[in-house]
């Protein structure tokens, strides 16, 4: 390798992708397009940079599968970045594997990193842990080390183990300062800011207060039944029961959660549950049956009574009923969650992490458009959607991901 190439590796290892296209912008040859590559995608430009990774794969030669490995990785990183999410994972845990066999452990490790992240994004928790519990990031160089206490932070935050993530992103941080790279010190700031900005609200007793994660971590291991509006779910300590594919249900667990111990008129529930624009005895027969269905979903967790004017929550062990409610109330929440990470997404992207059909995502994008909330460039397959975080608020419980229930 001769001294340009070492000189433009090392420039963007340290974060420099301008002093890293000053020394190889004009040349040709596979190691100097695949470090252009790099350089643009660190630049931002990513059409550019995939197409310069490809054109270095193609160029390295038989014998060099270690290079083509690579490429592949960098172009798996690319994929992320960008959240093209159905971007082939066979191809990546191939590149891995051969940078494994080669001894480049370091690589090898970056491309498990990325595995990990990109299963994070989709909700495959389970999964992700177990893949990144087979790296030992004790021999890692600062970045990686970095890279690698971010994901862990990442999957602590999103089972609400906040303890955890405020280790991990404390080790983040004196790993990303030792490295001396502004931009992964950037994201492990952008990341520490979910610890103190508000994640959810508390209603209770008609009363509403604003809770960070270590709040919500804490109401969750306090005992009380908790009507989760962010998950979808009826909780407490020990159980948890989820309505997120019963909406009806939902929508009476929270009306009764949110006026406890008071009850709630028949008709009040009827417009809530139902969305009805007046009310007759076909609803207040479909309310009976809702109501029904509500004790047997609930099981050991709380009963509904009737009372002279409408329903009450009973929680059989707990002593307190508490909803937990989204910051801010909107209806395509979770579609927002994604966007506010700054990056750009394409509905395709949106719909494999978010588990629903793309002509779903489609029409909440085209909602969120003719509001103004988002934003979208390109066309066709390469049209992109973006929208800056929303102030003041972290988005971790909005994000599709099992509670932990022990």
């Amino acid at each position: 390798m001769d001294s340009l190439i070492t000189a433009a590796a090392r420039a963007l290892a340290a974060g420099d992708p301008l002093g890293a296209l000053n020394r190889v912008a004009l040349r040709d040859d596979a190691p100097a397009l695949a470090l252009r590559g790099i350089a643009m995608a660190q630049l931002g430009d990513f059409v550019r940079a995939k197409a310069l990774l490809r054109s270095a794969a193609r160029a390295f030669g038989p014998n060099e599968a270690v290079a083509r490995a690579r490429c592949v990785v960098a172009e798996a990183e690319i994929a992320l970045v960008s959240r093209d999410l159905g971007w082939p994972a066979k191809a990546l845990d191939a590149a891995r594997v051969t940078l494994d066999a080669h001894g480049d452990r370091i690589n090898a490790a970056h491309a498990r990193h990325l595995e990990v992240r990109r299963l994070l994004l989709i909700g495959r928790l389970d999964e992700a842990e177990r893949l990144l519990a087979e790296l030992d990031p004790a021999p890692f160089p600062p970045a990686s080390r970095a890279a690698h206490e971010l994901v862990v932070a990442g999957i602590a935050l999103r089972r609400l183990h906040t303890r955890t993530a405020h280790a991990a992103l404390a080790r983040a941080e004196k790993a990303a300062r030792h490295a001396g790279i502004p931009a992964l010190t950037a994201e492990v700031e952008s990341a520490l800011l979910l610890l103190d900005t508000p994640a959810a609200r508390q209603i209770a007793r008609g009363e509403e207060r604003l809770l960070l994660l270590d709040d919500v971590e804490a109401l969750l291991v306090s005992g009380a039944l908790v009507v989760d509006a962010c998950r979808h779910v009826v909780r407490d300590e020990n159980t948890v029961v989820s309505l997120a594919r019963r909406p009806v249900l939902f929508a009476l667990a929270c009306a009764l959660g949110e006026a406890w111990p008071a009850d709630v008129p028949r008709n009040t529930l009827i417009l809530r549950a139902f969305r009805a624009k007046f009310v007759d005895e076909s609803h207040r027969a479909r309310l009976r049956v809702e109501i029904g269905r509500l004790r047997a979903a609930l099981g050991a967790l709380a009963g509904v009574t009737a009372t002279k004017h409408g329903f009450a929550l009973v929680p059989c062990r707990a002593r307190e009923v508490v909803v937990l409610a989204r910051p801010v109330e909107e209806k395509h929440a979770a579609v927002l969650a994604f966007l506010a990470d700054g990056e750009s997404w394409s509905s395709s992207a949106l719909a494999l992490a978010l588990g629903a059909s793309q002509r779903t995502v489609q029409r909440a994008l085209e909602t969120l458009a003719a509001a103004g909330t988002v934003q979208s460039f390109g066309q066709g397959r390469t049209r992109r959607w973006i929208t800056p975080s929303v102030a003041g608020f972290t988005t971790t419980l909005l994000l599709p991901a099992p509670l932990p229930i022990d």
